[in-house]
């Protein structure tokens, strides 16, 4: 990874259609600079067919999500634990600087999910894909984590694990089920209402939507 969504990252920052001034500029220079060197980005997928899944896929949204797909992709990726020190320490030092960093971390992190799409993709050309879809969207239970993780071997594949709460670490993190189908998918999502974050999400409480 040598470049990030600059745009994206001023959407995390709440920017909106805005742009920064020269010193604020050049401060999201300074973080990036030190993020790219700091991020470790890995990522690790497995494919099963959809009724030899090892990991159980409860709740209807996961299910309405799969329903026309013949094979599941279990993915996850993370930025590595040297990013999220990086972000803990501009958090004691300068918060300004952890709030950029934590946002030009939450961008970096979707390019690696990008990145491991592509790579998905060109290995099973002959598929169309669904949309990531991560534990704790809709009534897909978060606590799936670390049987996801295990079935990955995730924690010695790209050191990532879950704590007790079933928080990924490293925080900069993702997991997610896409779904291998032989038609074009229908372009619908569930939308904030589905959404567990939807009480705390920084995106509805600035009136804009993260994409889900």
């Amino acid at each position: 990874m040598h470049k990030l969504n600059r745009a994206e990252a001023l959407r995390y920052m709440g920017y909106g259609n805005n742009l920064p001034d020269e010193k604020m500029s050049l401060l999201i220079d300074k973080c990036e600079e030190q993020l790219l060197a700091a991020a470790e980005p890995k990522f690790v997928f497995a494919v099963f067919d959809k009724d030899k899944c090892p990991v159980s896929l409860k709740g209807k949204d996961i299910a309405e999500h799969l329903e026309k797909s013949e094979k599941v992709v279990l993915m996850a990726a993370t930025l590595g634990a040297k990013a999220d020190r990086l972000i803990r320490t501009a958090e004691i030092k300068e918060m300004a600087e952890a709030v950029i960093l934590d946002a030009l971390a939450s961008t970096a992190i979707e390019q690696v999910c990008d990145n491991a799409e592509k790579e998905i993709h060109q290995s099973f050309a002959d598929y169309f894909m669904t949309w990531r879809f991560s534990p704790g969207y809709g009534d897909f239970p978060i606590d799936i984590q670390g049987e996801f993780l295990k079935v990955l071997d995730a924690p010695k594949k790209i050191g990532l694990c879950a704590n007790s709460s079933n928080i990924l670490t490293p925080r900069k993190s993702v997991t997610a089920v896409i779904g291998l189908l032989k038609e074009k998918p229908e372009q619908k999502k569930s939308g904030c209402q589905s959404c567990n974050l939807k009480g705390t999400c920084q995106f509805r409480q600035k009136g804009e939507r993260c994409g889900f």
